[in-house]
């Protein structure tokens, strides 16, 4: 192969001299060109045909958010959002419109460089996939539980529950996991009857602007995790980066402190393991896209507590690696498409609702 073609877009001289200072000492990596506004990233991203685009937001001309729309429509390319924490709301926009990763804009040190020039690696060689603003349009309404000849709900039945809800869904995802959620819980409807809890990989600072971002979306109410919450029914609850999200035998949320070894912020397993511990056979976990291994640890041992687990397919996941580790573990009971996860949800929460009556 040869080397990762890259194009840098800001309209900050200094930030795109940073950028290129992490990127050229790379052997793999080629710097083929640099704009400082929106109309030029679009020309040179048809012209120059790079692996891979970071954008800025804010520049004049035109802004990062059409430029990245124009991209997208015209000449798809891995585009990775290089922003300030300010713009997080923004941001999680442009993934949106076909953005494949938001990161912080980094500071001058080695570590910051090193995990730029890896995201790069990473993002470069993903094929990019159709923005998914237009595949929300009209869904909103057409989300019925699937049938129970057609597909049945992975739990017909429960033993007795604590009052307010019967259970408890814990999702991990990572690259391209903002995508596939806003598809998943758009879907799902303002009386769902149960909490959701969020583990996303994701860059410090943004999960505030990702759960803005999804509650814009969503009938559901969608917030930021917060030490000490109680976790409600029709509340989905995004674990910020810095800390991982855990649950509690009183059904509230911790905010568990992460080891200096932690490799995935926030980590999958550590919510997974908790909801397993917790709510035993109340648990459902769903593992979607990402890359590496987090989660499926903890989706097995949801299984092995008896709850159900859910896993995207690879045709519908920007990456086939977390998803694929679970499934090919045999913890994983149905492997579905993005767009039929929250019918099975649905389906799930409505026979346990059923179930629970008198």
């Amino acid at each position: 192969m040869g080397k990762i073609r890259v194009l840098l877009v800001d309209d900050s001289s200094l930030t795109r001299g940073l950028l290129r200072a992490f990127l050229e000492d790379d052997e793999d990596i080629e710097i083929v060109g640099e704009a400082g506004n929106g109309r030029e990233a679009v020309k040179l991203a048809r012209e120059l045909r790079p692996n891979l685009v970071t954008m800025d937001l804010e520049m004049p001309v035109m802004n990062g958010m059409q430029a990245i729309e124009e991209i997208m429509a015209t000449r798809a390319v891995p585009i990775l959002v290089v922003s300030s924490v300010a713009n997080a709301h923004n941001a999680y926009e442009a993934v949106a419109h076909g953005a494949l990763e938001v990161i912080a804009k980094p500071e001058y040190d080695a570590k910051a460089a090193a995990e730029f020039v890896a995201k790069v690696k990473m993002l470069a060689g993903v094929p990019v996939i159709t923005h998914i603003r237009s595949r929300l349009k009209g869904k909103e309404n057409s989300c019925a539980p699937l049938s129970s000849s057609a597909h049945p709900p992975l739990l017909a039945s429960h033993e007795n529950v604590p009052a307010g809800y019967s259970r408890i869904f814990a999702i991990a995802s990572s690259l391209g996991g903002p995508q596939a959620l806003s598809l998943v819980l758009a879907q799902l409807p303002a009386d769902f009857p149960c909490p959701i809890l969020v583990s996303q990989h994701i860059s410090a600072g943004f999960a505030g602007g990702m759960a803005d971002w999804l509650a814009g979306l969503c009938k559901v109410r969608v917030r930021l995790a917060q030490e000490g919450d109680l976790i409600l029914p029709g509340v989905v609850y995004i674990s910020p980066s810095e800390a991982n999200l855990v649950v509690t035998s009183s059904r509230r949320i911790t905010l568990q402190q992460q080891l200096p070894a932690d490799i995935y912020h926030p980590s999958c397993n550590a919510l997974l393991n908790a909801v397993a511990e917790v709510c035993g056979c109340r648990s459902i976990g769903i593992i979607l896209t990402g890359m590496g291994r987090d989660g499926a640890e903890g989706i097995a041992n949801i299984r092995k507590a008896g709850g159900a687990t859910l896993a995207q397919d690879e045709s519908s996941s920007v990456i086939f690696g977390m998803n694929k580790v679970a499934i090919d573990s045999g913890s994983v009971q149905k492997v579905l498409s993005v767009d039929a996860i929250a019918r099975e949800m649905i389906g799930i929460a409505s026979a346990c609702s059923v179930a629970s009556q008198p």
